[in-house]
């Protein structure tokens, strides 16, 4: 791996601070795309049937908007298009350079719940079926869970520093709750904050007696985290696009007697965006090669210490991926 590592170095000189270096022997200088490379990269000839479409940033914030091949699967071949920014209408533009016969052959898209992504699906590549990732909605069902811990655990501080105050001026020794476990309430809100993560089947043992703590004391996280649960179980589990629906109908209806206000916004994005989020169960597609690429780049990026030059670092990683 580190051998490998150093050819990539040596060959496309990527960590080469000589400008002679850069623009000679990497071939930089007689690049075809170097002229709007900040703007916008396309590689019409990488298009497939299947793709993804996602953001990243580069460097200081700056977001890209990526496309990218499924059937490449994260290798060279896979950049589709690379385009400065995630507004709809600019993305666009770019995006219909690619010959209409090409984009015409696009069956299905992946992406998140972002209104602009499906916007430049639609209008890019009209013939293609919208999959909304079902990662990015369950990861909102996490978030409204870990929204309900973290609401508990400030109001375990303030009741701990209430305790204390008190103390002080009854001039009594404070002694803090002790749990089964050795945690103190609050202690017991921080650390069990990776065990909501996790399924019950995946818990290790002192996650196991955390989250029966934790679920005897607060009754509402628990209620929380088995709609949660239930919510990953609809897409691991169902194999039909009927059923799918039928049971995101019924987790709908769960939420709404649950009374969460967290929870509600994400029945009500999922009830938004439904329609594409019930085409993952046609044929299972996720937007996770997008996802692993963007990891891609961020271990590229670390790699060289950063991004000195953006036309420069997307042309080396152009000559790796496209």
């Amino acid at each position: 791996m580190e051998g490998s590592t150093e050819l990539v170095v040596e060959h496309y000189c990527v960590n080469s601070d000589r400008r002679s270096d850069r623009d000679f022997q990497s071939g930089f200088k007689d690049w075809n795309q170097r002229a709007h490379a900040k703007k916008w990269l396309l590689f019409p000839e990488n298009i497939g049937s299947h793709l993804s479409i996602d953001e990243t940033s580069l460097s200081h914030g700056e977001l890209y908007t990526i496309l990218t091949n499924k059937s490449a699967k994260g290798g060279r071949g896979c950049i589709v298009a690379i385009v400065a920014g995630t507004k709809a209408e600019a993305v666009i533009e770019v995006l219909r350079k690619i010959p209409e016969p090409l984009r015409k052959k696009v069956s299905e898209i992946t992406l998140d719940m972002a209104g602009s992504m499906s916007m430049i699906a639609k209008r890019c590549f009209p013939r293609a079926v919208r999959v909304t990732d079902r990662f990015h909605v369950q990861r909102l069902a996490i978030d409204a869970l870990q929204d309900i811990r973290i609401k508990h655990r400030w109001e375990a501080l303030d009741q701990e520093n209430d305790a204390i105050e008190q103390a002080k001026i009854s001039q009594n020794e404070y002694h803090p709750e002790i749990l089964s476990n050795g945690h103190t309430i609050k202690q017991l809100l921080a650390r069990s904050r990776y065990a909501l993560y996790k399924k019950p089947n995946a818990w290790i043992d002192s996650q196991k007696e955390r989250a029966l703590l934790l679920f005897e004391r607060f009754p509402d996280l628990k209620k929380a985290y088995e709609l949660t649960i239930e919510l990953s179980n609809i897409f691991t589990t169902t194999t039909q696009k009927i059923y799918g629906l039928t049971r995101l109908a019924k987790w709908h209806e769960k939420v709404r007697q649950s009374g969460f206000k967290s929870f509600n916004t994400v029945a009500r994005s999922i009830q938004n965006h439904y329609k594409s989020i019930v085409n993952y169960f046609d044929n299972r597609s996720t937007n996770a090669s997008a996802e692993s690429f963007n990891a891609k780049i961020k271990a590229f990026r670390a790699q060289f210490r950063g991004v000195r030059n953006i036309e420069f670092f997307l042309y080396r990683l152009t000559q790796l991926y496209a």
